[in-house]
């Protein structure tokens, strides 16, 4: 059975995509400026389609406030600080996240912990591209502690 996750590859180079094993996730970033920390939560669903690939499903998103520039979408509902709302574009194909040395890293939730991008995959200061794949059972290794790197 194929284990669902997300792919991390760098748009910009050739390796193989970093896997990361995740039927759940958060992206987290803060903003560089206003120094408001934003939350999306997705889910990576099974293609329903045989051969097709998995895909994301944007859950819900969050922002932790409003600044300059900065504000909630409309139909946003503050809760605790926190203004909470369903993103417009439900089921992106990618996502693809500027990554900056000058700026926090995005970090990447799985099961409740929050690690900065970097730990699954060194940035090169340009675009990171995050998608739903699937490793199939033999296809992915795993190495101790770290992520696991899909073979070609």
């Amino acid at each position: 059975m194929a284990v669902l996750g997300v792919c991390l590859a760098l748009a910009a180079a050739s390796a193989a995509p970093v896997f990361v094993p995740a039927d759940r996730f958060t992206l987290a970033w803060t903003h560089s400026i206003e120094k408001v920390r934003w939350e999306e939560d997705y889910t990576v669903r099974a293609a329903t389609e045989p051969g097709a690939p998995p895909r994301l499903h944007a859950v819900a998103a969050r922002v932790r406030g409003s600044a300059a520039g900065m504000e909630p979408p409309e139909g946003a509902v503050l809760v605790d600080g926190w203004y909470v709302y369903t993103p417009a574009l439900a089921h992106p194909s990618e996502l693809r996240l500027t990554r900056s040395a000058y700026t926090a890293d995005y970090e990447l939730c799985v099961k409740g912990a929050c690690r900065p991008m970097a730990h699954w995959l060194p940035s090169d200061g340009d675009i990171t591209l995050l998608a739903a794949c699937r490793a199939p059972d033999g296809q992915h290794q795993q190495a101790p502690g770290g992520p696991a790197i899909l073979d070609r």
